[in-house]
Formats: C-alpha cells, sequence, structure tokens
C-alpha cells in the first residue's frame, strides 16, 4: 500500500514537543507550579523561542496548562466534569451543589432569556449569579434568571441584593416541585464580563450549558452557565443524548 500524501508529513517540531512536554508535566511538576520562563525552557528543550510558544499555546489548549496574569505558566488541575443528560434533578443550591452564590439583583432581562422563561419582556426576574471554583481557580460562572411567580413570597425579605438575597430566592425555589430538566451545550466566546470571572482574555473558548428547570408545566427558572473550554470536559449520563443543529445560519455567540 502507498504512502498518503498525509503520512509523508513530518510532524511539525512543536507537536514534538509539545509531547516531550506533556511527559515533563507528569513527572516533574504538581498542580499549580510555575513552570521555568521561556528562555529557560527553550534551551533546555534546544528549541526556538516561537516553537516553545506553539507547544506551550497547544497545551493551554488541551488543558494542561493556565497562563495567569501577573504569576506565569502554570500547571492546570485535571478538567472538571460537566454532567449533562443525567436523569437526577436537582434545583441549584441543593444538598451537594458545588456553586458559590455571590449576587443577586431584580433587573430586566434580554429579549432571549423572557422569551425562554414566557416572560414579558418588559417583566424584571432574579437574576442570581453564581461561581465554580476549582483549585482556587474560577472555572465556570452562572446567571440563574427566575421569574418573580417562581418565588412569590420575597417581599417580607428585606435585603435588596447581594449573596443574602440570592440564598433567600433559592430557598423559595425550592418550595416547588421539580419536575424535570433539559440542558443544551454549545461552544462558544468569552464575552467581556464572562472573561473577568473566569480570569480569561475575552474571546476565549467557553462551553455554554443552558439549563431549564420545569415545575407547574412551565420553566420556573433558567440557568446559563459559562465553563471555562481549557478546564472543562462534558460528561454524559445514559440518558444523555447529542442534538445536532444542522441550521448553516446557526453560529456560536
Amino acid at each position: 500500500m502507498g504512502t498518503t500524501q498525509l503520512e509523508s508529513v513530518p510532524e511539525p517540531k512543536y507537536w514534538h514537543l509539545r509531547t516531550v512536554l506533556s511527559e515533563a508535566l507528569d513527572s516533574e511538576f504538581s498542580v499549580g507550579e510555575i513552570l521555568p520562563n521561556e528562555r529557560d525552557l527553550a534551551a533546555r528543550f534546544g528549541v526556538a523561542r516561537a516553537t516553545l510558544r506553539q507547544a506551550l499555546e497547544q497545551l493551554e489548549l488541551e488543558g494542561r496548562l493556565q497562563r495567569r496574569r501577573g504569576v506565569g505558566t502554570t500547571v492546570a488541575p485535571p478538567r472538571v466534569g460537566v454532567a449533562v443528560g443525567t436523569e437526577q434533578h436537582a434545583w441549584p443550591g441543593a444538598a451537594g451543589d458545588v456553586w458559590q452564590t455571590t449576587d443577586c439583583e431584580l433587573a430586566v432581562p434580554t429579549a432571549s432569556v423572557a422569551d425562554a422563561l414566557e416572560s414579558g419582556r418588559d417583566e424584571p426576574v432574579h437574576t442570581v449569579r453564581r461561581s465554580r471554583v476549582t483549585h482556587g481557580q474560577p472555572v465556570a460562572a452562572e446567571l440563574l434568571y427566575i421569574p418573580q411567580t417562581s418565588v412569590p413570597d420575597l417581599s417580607g425579605i428585606d435585603a435588596p441584593s447581594g449573596a443574602a438575597r440570592a440564598r433567600a430566592v433559592l430557598r423559595e425555589l425550592h418550595r416547588l416541585e421539580l419536575e424535570g430538566q433539559d440542558s443544551a451545550v454549545e461552544l462558544g466566546s468569552a464575552r467581556a464580563d464572562d472573561a473577568k470571572a473566569l480570569d480569561r482574555l475575552p474571546g476565549a473558548p467557553v462551553l455554554v450549558v443552558t439549563t431549564r428547570y420545569i415545575a407547574e408545566g412551565r420553566t420556573a427558572a433558567l440557568s446559563v452557565a459559562t465553563y471555562r473550554a481549557d478546564t472543562c470536559r462534558l460528561t454524559f449520563g445514559d440518558s444523555g443524548g447529542v442534538e445536532i443543529h444542522e441550521d448553516p445560519q446557526r453560529r456560536a455567540s
């Protein structure tokens, strides 16, 4: 059998270096450890700094490394599993929830969120902000939209905003009987506010997981969670399915 054109192409130098560096990360470095500077690494492996940068960028895309402002390049922690398609349903903030509640405000959502909630476009909803952290680093940021009709008994709570208000909103939400939930996943680019929350540059790749929580036959809450694509992976339960959108007009936001 003849050699194909693809097989005849030699392995790029940066890719070979990426393999060597990956093995070094496994054997010589621990999670969170800062790598030597580019000049020292290039000298150690006998490559040009441009080749080294390509290899480092590839390892960053794979989630092996993290580049942090003011710190340098560090060894990344293991990827966080994002469960999709699981049969276990629970309200946000239930026991075992790994998210940290940070803030809450009553505000008019975007038109797309209002349509998903089937509420009036000028009707304010409770917007709860939550974050997810692992090994001291932010890996996800969430906006949880809850219509006032889902939590009608909040009038007696004094805190107008902040974490205390957010926890109160979630407690009231738990009074509803959760009938089900469904999630959708899209690859996107970090907006300015997401990038700041996740310690990334604007435009960095992210996974956007949108979850609808169903109660009383309607969408009682909507979660839009933005995960760092370099630190997270999707895990599918037994009932998880993959829906493929073939609409050529559909683009990641």
